[in-house]
C-alpha cells in the first residue's frame, strides 16, 4: 500500500497495518503471517526493554534480506564452505579450496561462504561470482567483504552470528569444512550437532584437509578417545561425517548423497523419505531386514503423498516409517544405503536439482 508523503510514519504504518490485516484470509500464508503479528503484540504488551526491541528488529531485518535474496535460488542445491579467515592465498590449503568450489559448481551446485578472506575468499573464488553467495558479518579486525563477492547482489550483510548461522544451515545442502579456528570449530560441531539431534534435515558433512594433513584426524582422534569411548555419543554418530584429503572423495560424498535420496521432512510423526527412483519390494525388505531397530513401530514402507505432500513430492517417489528420531548415524547410514539402489537415472545425475 503506497503512503503520501505527506504522512508521517505512524500514519503510514497504521494504514499498511490495516490494509495487511484486511489481506490476511486471501494471502498465501496468511495464516502464519497472523501469528507472527500475534507474536509482536503481545511482546508489545510486555515488560521489554529497548535494548530487546533492538535486537528484535535487527534479526528480523536479517532474515528479511536473507529470505529475498536466496528465494530466487531455492531450487538449486547449495554447498556451504567453512574455514579459516587466515589462511593465505599461496598456502596449498587455499589453493585446494578453490579447486574444491570449481568442482562443485561444475557439478551444478552453488557455494555459500562467510564473504570474508582466506578459505572463504578461496570458495568464492573458485565458484566466481554468478555461483557464490556470501553471508557477510561485520568484525573489529575483518573488514568488509573479499573481492570475488564484494558489491554482489547474492553478498548479504548479517549483524548478528546466530541469524547468519540459521542461513547457513537452513540454505546448504551439503558442508564442506577446511582447517581453521575456533569459529570453523564451532560451525563443525554446531553442523554435527543439529544432524545428530534431527534438527536439521540429512546433509552430507565433509572435512577436507590437504593431502597427507593431520587436521581433521587429530580432531577425529579426539571425538573417538574422549566422546565415543566414554559413551557421550552413539557408536554410530562418525556416519555423520566424512573425512578426506582428496577432493573426488569429497565431491562424490555430497553428490553421491543426492543420488537417490531426494529430501526427507516429518509429516505428523512419520518420517517421509522422497526418493529420485522408486525401490523395488526387494529393497525395501532389505530396508526392514537392516534398519528395524530405528522405528518405534511398523516397518518402512513405500507410500503415497500423505497431506500437505502432493506437490512436494511431484514426480518422486517416496517411502515412510515411524523413526525414533534419536539414532541418526544409523539414518545417514539408511541414507546411504538407499543411494545404492537401481541404475544411475536421468534425474540422479543432477543431484544440485531440488
Amino acid at each position: 500500500m503506497a503512503s503520501s508523503p505527506l504522512s508521517n510514519p505512524s500514519e503510514s504504518l497504521h494504514g499498511d497495518v490495516l490494509h495487511l490485516l484486511d489481506r490476511l484470509p486471501h494471502l498465501k500464508h496468511g495464516e502464519l503471517i497472523q501469528l507472527a503479528l500475534a507474536t509482536i503484540v503481545r511482546m508489545a504488551g510486555d515488560d521489554i526493554d529497548r535494548l530487546d526491541w533492538k535486537i528484535c528488529n535487527a534479526s528480523l531485518q536479517d532474515m528479511e534480506r536473507a529470505f529475498k535474496t536466496f528465494y530466487p535460488y531455492r531450487h538449486v542445491r547449495k554447498v556451504a564452505i567453512f574455514g579459516s579467515a587466515r589462511i593465505a592465498p599461496e598456502t596449498e590449503e587455499y589453493a585446494l579450496a578453490v579447486e574444491f568450489a570449481r568442482r562443485v559448481t561444475e557439478q551444478g551446485f552453488m557455494v555459500i561462504t562467510g564473504a570474508g578472506g582466506g578459505i572463504m575468499q578461496a570458495g568464492n573464488e573458485g565458484a566466481g561470482r554468478e555461483k557464490s553467495f556470501g553471508l557477510n558479518i561485520q568484525l573489529p579486525f575483518e573488514q568488509g567483504a573479499n573481492p570475488f563477492i564484494e558489491g554482489d547482489r547474492k553478498l548479504v550483510p548479517f549483524k548478528y552470528f546466530f541469524t547468519r548461522k540459521l542461513f547457513f544451515l537452513r540454505e546448504s545442502d551439503a558442508l564442506a569444512l577446511f582447517p581453521g579456528g575456533f569459529g570453523t570449530q564451532d560451525e563443525a560441531f554446531e553442523c554435527i550437532t543439529l544432524s545428530q539431534t534431527g534438527k536439521s534435515s540429512p546433509v552430507p558433512l565433509v572435512l577436507i584437509d590437504k593431502p597427507g594433513g593431520n587436521y581433521w584426524h587429530d580432531w577425529n582422534d579426539y571425538i573417538h578417545k574422549q566422546l565415543l569411548k566414554r559413551g557421550l555419543i552413539s557408536p554410530d554418530d562418525p556416519s555423520l561425517y566424512t573425512i578426506t584429503d582428496r577432493l573426488d572423495v569429497a565431491c562424490e560424498a555430497i553428490a553421491s548423497f543426492y543420488r537417490v535420496f531426494h529430501s526427507c521432512r516429518y509429516v505428523g510423526n512419520r518420517l517421509v523419505i522422497r526418493l529420485n527412483l522408486e525401490p523395488t519390494d526387494g529393497d525395501v525388505e532389505r530396508l526392514n531386514a537392516t534398519f528395524s531397530d530405528i522405528l518405534v513401530k511398523g516397518r518402512i514402507e513405500k507410500s503415497q503423498p500423505l497431506p500437505h505432500e502432493t506437490l512436494a513430492t511431484e514426480g518422486l517417489s517416496t517411502l515412510s516409517l515411524y523413526f525414533n528420531q534419536r539414532d541418526l548415524g544409523r539414518l545417514y547410514q539408511l541414507i546411504a544405503t538407499i543411494n545404492q539402489f537401481g541404475k544411475t537415472t536421468e534425474e540422479s545425475k543432477h543431484p544440485e536439482r531440488k
